[in-house]
């Protein structure tokens, strides 16, 4: 997948902050519940953080395709926010996990991060274009900008621009590290810091991508993830290897560094019971079959998965696409609600 199809020219929007618990929510419930919830100017105190904050909650919203630019802002330099219709189906109050309570949510908004088109240009090389194991910060910047500068179409950032990009990356993913300028809560408050993608090396004391298969994720996730990898790349067929979906840039193997091996194993159980769909054997090795549309078998695999789900949820570049705004008052009298009417809410005074 060439890098202009796969991301975005967007860089250090982030504020410096890494995404903590609970963005991703408040990212749907802000936009859900107000329609001008990230521009209006007590944005803060009805979030309940500092001002750079909200920004950085609704970049990272956004890069998790969470939530969107509202097609039916008035002013669309400085678009609202409305969620998206794959956000919808997952933080709604009837949504496949309303409270993030899922260790496999979790590894679900790492792929969304990453799937194409990404937010995070910086992320995106890391996981997809660098060949090599172990890292440090020097070389992991050469890296990326070697890439970037090797496609006209996605023009380089800044060196800072950059280097606040593979910061986040690392604050995100790598083990924890206390100085003298980080908080408890920077070094806690980081839900994708447990999906153990980057590790230090005994050896060198660099940074490590962990390769191989995870404990805690999920097989629904990597399927999931393999079926929405399908609907958003050019159609060219009905089959696909494993080793693409091991290999190819923008592929879940990649986004979850697993073999080929991995791959096939992990696909097996889920997709025995998944209808359209079905692992076979060729002269080019193992492959992926379906004779359905794989978005939609995308979201029959979440649905599983989570036991719950609404009949309109969507996947792949459709999932990306705004809901409507008229299907989102009924949250307001939900559990989702409840992160930002608690702060409105006046106590009521007994008569005189």
């Amino acid at each position: 997948m060439r890098l202009s199809d796969a991301v975005m020219a967007t860089f250090a929007r982030h504020e410096t902050f890494h995404p903590r618990y609970g963005w991703f929510r408040k990212a749907y419930a802000t936009a859900a519940t107000r329609q001008h919830g990230f521009s209006e100017a007590d944005a803060p105190v009805n979030m309940g953080v500092g001002k750079n904050m909200v920004r950085a909650i609704k970049f990272w919203g956004q890069a998790a395709k969470i939530i969107t630019k509202d097609p039916q802002s008035e002013n669309q330099r400085a678009p609202e926010m409305v969620p998206t219709r794959f956000g919808h189906a997952l933080f709604c109050d009837d949504g496949w996990d309303p409270y993030m309570e899922d260790p496999g949510t979790i590894w679900l908004l790492h792929w969304m991060l990453l799937a194409p088109r990404s937010h995070l240009p910086v992320w995106w090389i890391a996981f997809n274009e660098l060949h090599f194991v172990e890292f440090d910060d020097k070389a992991l910047e050469i890296a990326v900008r070697g890439q970037l500068e090797s496609s006209a179409s996605v023009p380089a950032p800044h060196e800072s621009s950059m280097r606040k990009d593979i910061s986040a990356l690392l604050r995100t993913y790598a083990p924890a590290t206390r100085s003298g300028r980080s908080s408890l809560d920077d070094v806690l408050d980081c839900p994708l810091r447990e999906l153990g993608l980057i590790g230090a090396s005994a050896a060198s004391g660099n940074y490590r991508f962990a390769l191989g298969a995870k404990p805690t994720l999920p097989d629904e996730i990597v399927l999931f993830a393999t079926l929405d990898f399908l609907s958003r790349r050019p159609p060219t067929g009905n089959t696909v290897t494993l080793s693409q979906l091991a290999n190819e840039s923008g592929a879940p193997g990649r986004a979850f560094k697993l073999t080929e091996s991995d791959m096939q194993r992990i696909l097996e159980a889920p997709l025995s019971t998944l209808e359209g769909v079905s692992l076979m054997s060729s002269t080019v090795g193992q492959q992926l079959s379906w004779t359905r549309d794989v978005s939609e078998a995308a979201v029959d695999v979440l649905h599983r998965y989570y036991g719950a789900g609404m009949d309109d949820a969507w996947a792949g570049e459709n999932g990306d696409l705004p809901v409507d705004r008229e299907d989102l008052p009924i949250e307001r009298e939900g559990p989702i609600a409840d992160l930002l009417a608690a702060r409105e809410r006046q106590p009521v005074r007994s008569a005189a």
